[in-house]
């Protein structure tokens, strides 16, 4: 039997079960459940940072920053209520709080002010997890901020050098060039567009070698390209949010060269393209603009 009183308990019984419903998926049901919550026991940290954590996945962001900084008072020193209040203030362009946010964890912050524009190495990011999920390399530049470095499909609304809001919880591991493990954080919204758009030429290589000179030719012009054909790894969810292994038949398997290829290429000027395909010497069977910015 609990000793807590009983307006504590059912608080309490009622965060459970919203938490269950969130679960479930039933998102709204779970925010009446933490609301009720709250009538009963307005300063109750974990009600308070589960309203936080459904506005977050809502990119609701006063709000989850209003409840996600409530919670933090209530119970400072809780990491992950501090992780999302400094997502919060990420979205917000609250650059104090989240600098506060990011020193309160540990984590060394360049400059007093503004927009934070640092060193935090590379790291895999998930583009629309919800949905048609695709994983792409980035440059984290604060800690919940990431450029793109990959040229993602353009069905995705992204493209190469955007710089995207991404979650704190890893979902998912990938190894990078040198072999080490690397968390994959799914991305929560486009935070600023870049200025490349994507293309996609058709192309008739009749090897590697005629590739690479495509793409040094793109090189020259300071254009991103990538062999889609080569590059592309598709792999069940279950690796792809965990540990990709070889008990699954992820491993490329070499195949004789096909001479039609696909390259992406990122550009900022459509001319620049066209420079490098009239350069190249080869055979353009189709290209055209796929995600126009």
């Amino acid at each position: 039997m609990s000793d807590a009183p009983p307006t504590k308990s059912r608080a309490k019984s009622l965060i459970e079960e919203g938490c269950k419903l969130d679960d479930a998926g039933d998102a709204d049901g779970a925010l009446a459940k933490y609301f009720e919550a709250l009538g009963l026991e307005p300063d109750n940290p974990s009600a308070h940072y589960n309203i936080g954590l459904v506005y977050k996945y809502r990119g609701t962001w006063k709000e989850s920053f209003r409840y996600n900084r409530r919670a933090s008072e209530l119970r400072p020193g809780d990491e992950a209520t501090e992780w999302n209040l400094g997502i919060a203030a990420t979205a917000l362009r609250d650059w104090k709080t989240a600098r506060g946010v990011w020193r309160g964890l540990g984590i060394e912050i360049e400059g007093v002010d503004g927009p934070i524009h640092g060193r935090f190495g590379q790291t895999p990011v998930r583009l629309n997890p919800e949905g048609e999920a695709e994983v792409v390399w980035a440059t984290r530049i604060c800690p919940v901020r990431a450029r793109i470095n990959n040229i993602p499909f353009p069905e995705s609304g992204f493209a190469y050098g955007d710089v995207v809001l991404n979650d704190g919880a890893p979902v998912g591991y990938r190894l990078d060039s040198q072999g080490r493990e690397r968390s994959v954080f799914n991305v929560l919204e486009m935070f600023e567009q870049g200025t490349f758009s994507t293309y996609l030429v058709d192309l008739l290589a009749d090897s590697g070698e005629h590739v690479e000179a495509f793409e040094k030719l793109c090189d020259a012009r300071d254009l991103q390209s990538e062999d889609w054909n080569s590059s592309v790894q598709t792999i069940c969810k279950a690796c792809s949010e965990g540990r990709p292994h070889d008990k699954h038949d992820h491993t490329p398997v070499k195949t004789p060269w096909k001479p039609e290829r696909q390259i992406a290429v990122a550009a900022r000027d459509e001319k620049d393209v066209e420079a490098v395909i009239a350069e190249w010497g080869g055979m353009v069977t189709d290209w055209g603009f796929a995600l126009k910015r």
